[in-house]
């Protein structure tokens, strides 16, 4: 009686386990996330590598993110990412937007929403705050080190990841530098470079990704351009436009930095 209990026992583990690593490999490979794609110019689909865009508007919900003036900066970012979703839609990208109103998603389902894509860029939209009123400028910030993909199993089973899943990251710097260019050429705003941090959108997501700093609400002259729509559109338009000048690049086999840039 006991080794057939024990035989009955070991097929049932199996078998849950056959149907846990089912239930896995079906819900990897179901599509989620909202996806919007529009055609360009000539009514067609992009085509090539890096047609999804995956826009992030920083903070929201019970997250103002800065706030000054009774602007907050959350309304800010979701202006803008509102605008670069438009413009890239219309050269025929399809985006998806990792919040549409005014919600309160956490950082983790941010960088997850990107990571359920085969191919895309991650673009994280803030505004600063400074200490001194005097700090100015726009930047743009990518991972040094980034996670990497993890296969399919181990992404659901810690046992099975390799012992480090981060590596450099060159394509998350020349889209940097690529976004960083326009931003300064088409806002005339003061270049404050390209940097290194690993904050957590850009570290956690394992494709091309950056965070842009459009301005200092805590500057006078920064936040008087801040709310005019003429200057959130140029910001969306410089974006959009470093976007796709990177996606040029992505077919390359030498990527190098876009732009270069100093630090505070």
């Amino acid at each position: 009686m006991g080794t057939r209990n024990g035989r009955v026992r070991r097929t049932l583990a199996w078998s849950g386990l056959a149907l846990m690593i089912a239930s896995v490999i079906w819900w990897e490979a179901e599509p989620r996330g909202l996806r919007i794609a529009g055609p360009n110019k000539d009514g067609e689909m992009l085509r090539g590598p890096i047609t999804r865009i995956v826009i992030d508007a920083g903070h929201g919900g019970n997250d103002s993110g800065a706030l000054h003036g009774g602007v907050m900066e959350k309304e800010l970012t979701l202006d803008v990412a509102r605008r670069l979703d438009q413009l890239l839609r219309a050269r025929g990208m399809a985006t998806i937007l990792t919040r549409s109103g005014d919600e309160t998603i956490s950082l983790s389902n941010r960088a997850a929403l990107a990571n359920r894509e085969d191919d895309c860029i991650f673009v994280s939209i803030h505004f600063d705050e400074g200490a001194r009123a005097a700090a100015t400028g726009v930047q743009t910030f990518y991972a040094a080190r980034q996670k990497t993909r993890a296969p399919l199993l181990a992404s659901w089973f810690s046992f099975l990841r390799p012992a480090t899943t981060e590596s450099s990251n060159l394509e998350s710097q020349s889209l940097a530098g690529f976004v960083q260019e326009q931003l300064v050429a088409q806002t005339k705003a003061v270049d404050r470079g390209i940097r290194a941090e690993q904050f957590y959108v850009v570290t956690n997501v394992w494709h091309p990704a950056v965070l842009v700093e459009g301005g200092f609400l805590s500057n006078e002259a920064d936040l008087a351009r801040l709310t005019t729509e003429g200057y959130r559109q140029q910001l969306a338009a410089a974006i959009g436009e470093g976007v796709l000048r990177y996606r040029k690049t992505a077919g390359q086999s030498n990527i190098t930095a876009g732009a270069t840039g100093g630090g505070r």
